[in-house]
């Protein structure tokens, strides 16, 4: 499950829109985790440039428990896991 790929990775996770788009036009990431029930204007920018950048992403059902997988007391509406 992807939510225990977080935990796994947490040394490799970049956590939030911003850095995820940001780590992802500098080549730094491997793959990408979406929640679906994020506000869609946030998580469409990630979602095409994942796409457009041919960058593996996973959609998950809840943007609370990505954020507790990423051992954040907050919500997280994406992640992305950077290249070992």
């Amino acid at each position: 499950m992807s939510y225990e790929k977080m935990t796994q990775l947490q040394s490799r996770i970049i956590i939030g829109t911003k850095q995820t788009l940001k780590a992802m036009h500098n080549g730094e990431v491997c793959e990408v985790f979406i929640a679906e029930d994020a506000d869609q204007h946030i998580t469409e920018k990630v979602l095409n440039e994942a796409k457009r950048l041919q960058i593996p992403y996973t959609l998950v059902d809840s943007k609370k428990k990505l954020g507790k997988a990423c051992k954040i007391d907050v919500d997280a509406s994406t992640v992305a896991v950077k290249h070992e």
